[in-house]
């Protein structure tokens, strides 16, 4: 028996891997060696990693497209959204402006019709001034002149005024409106259109007062003018033949405003003009003039003894003293029924007054008018002189009443009075 002998080993072999294939009486082997195994084995798992990476990249990106799209998709219906919104807000904007345009244009309109009502207010006031002037009632408070409301309120052709600035911000287009500032540094073309108007309504409303309360005074001044023609007439027993606004009147008290106030105004105005028209025309057919302004009174009416026979005798007139050929005037409006010598007149003109009243002017030196002519207060009739039964010269004035002689001097007396009416 032969005992082989073995090499020493220092370590562990390592021996070869080796693949048996057997298929019927044929048998193959291959002998892998460590670095095939190893390289095959990578190959492997590389290519199986690579499997589940690309399996894992397609899944996800799957996901990834989907998350991408449905963010997309978010963000597009916001963004509809957003400009849905914003193009209601600019309906609602353009529909404000347009309500505001239609607002400023309907007031505008509203001022330029209250502006023509004053100045057809001030043409029909121009004549009923023109009366009140004429008839010298006191003046009212002053008004504010004409000039001064047109620049104040403006006028439709006015380019500068008001109303213009007014009536051409609301023609404005839109996009003059939508470019203005609404922040609280910047006021609002409305806020500021707005106090336009108030400051424009406040004048025209002053202006409106101003007529109204013009008006007033002037019908108060005409009443108070009657008043006081009447009473002094009616004291000192003289007649009138109306009774002028004195009725008995009543009923509750409604206030107005607007233009039924101006209307109602203007006719008591109207009506108070008539008034005092028609009774100074009563009035200046009375004598209440001075038949020889500035002269002194030598004899006045009543009882005295005669300057020629020296007896008591009574004096049917008054006597102003005056040099010869000084003016003698008519008293009141009438026509002359004498013109010439009277007896103991002397050169005597007598006119009729109308109402019974005939007035007598004797010891003239010259006679200036003749019988039929009509003479109205003021007229020189003749000259003052000592015709007839005088003693100098001198104007003998008489007023008779229904035949009677009265004192002339109450009828002088109350024409002084009433002489700032007259």
């Amino acid at each position: 028996m032969t005992t082989t002998a073995q090499a020493p080993v220092f370590g562990k072999r390592t021996e070869p891997h080796t693949v048996i294939i057997a298929r019927g009486n044929e048998i193959r082997h291959f002998t892998v060696r460590p670095w095939v195994a190893a390289a095959a084995g990578s190959t492997l798992a590389a290519i199986a990693i690579g499997y589940l990476l690309a399996t894992s990249y397609l899944v996800f990106r799957d996901d990834l497209i989907g998350a991408t799209a449905s963010r997309q998709a978010r963000l597009q219906h916001a963004y509809e959204d957003r400009i849905s919104a914003l193009r209601a807000q600019v309906d609602r904007i353009t529909s404000r402006q347009l309500l505001d345009q239609q607002l400023m244009e309907t007031k505008v309109g509203e001022l330029l019709a209250r502006q023509s009502q004053l100045s057809q207010r001030h043409g029909r006031l121009e004549p009923v001034l023109d009366q009140a002037a004429k008839d010298g009632s006191r003046s009212p408070p002053t008004a504010k002149p004409a000039d001064e409301q047109a620049s104040l309120i403006g006028t439709p052709d006015d380019s500068s005024g008001p109303l213009a600035y007014a009536a051409a911000d609301a023609t404005r287009p839109f996009s003059f409106w939508s470019t203005r500032s609404t922040s609280a540094e910047n006021e609002s073309h409305a806020d500021r259109a707005d106090r336009l108007f108030v400051a424009i309504n406040k004048s025209l409303r002053a202006v409106e007062d101003d007529q109204i309360e013009r008006i007033s005074a002037l019908a108060g001044d005409a009443y108070e003018a009657v008043d006081a023609i009447s009473d002094t007439l009616e004291g000192a027993g003289l007649p009138l033949d109306a009774d002028f606004g004195k009725s008995g009147v009543g009923g509750p008290l409604i206030a107005l405003d607007g233009p039924m106030a101006f209307d109602t105004k203007v006719k008591e105005l109207d009506e108070a003009l008539d008034a005092l028209d028609r009774i100074k025309t009563e009035a200046r057919k009375l004598p209440l003039a001075n038949p020889a302004p500035g002269r002194a009174l030598s004899s006045a009416f009543g009882a005295r003894r005669d300057p020629l026979i020296g007896t008591l005798a009574l004096h049917s007139g008054a006597d102003f003293r005056a040099p010869y050929g000084s003016p003698a005037r008519a008293t009141a409006a009438g026509t002359v029924v004498k013109a010439g010598w009277n007896g103991g007149y002397g050169r005597m003109v007598e006119i009729d007054h109308g109402g019974g009243f005939i007035t007598r002017y004797a010891h003239l030196s010259k006679v200036l008018v003749k019988p039929n002519q009509s003479v109205v207060a003021g007229d020189q009739i003749g000259e003052i002189g000592s015709s007839g039964r005088s003693t100098g010269p001198h104007l003998h004035y008489e007023v008779r009443r229904d035949g009677a002689a009265v004192d002339p001097l109450s009828f002088i007396k109350v024409g002084t009075k009433l002489g700032q009416y007259l």
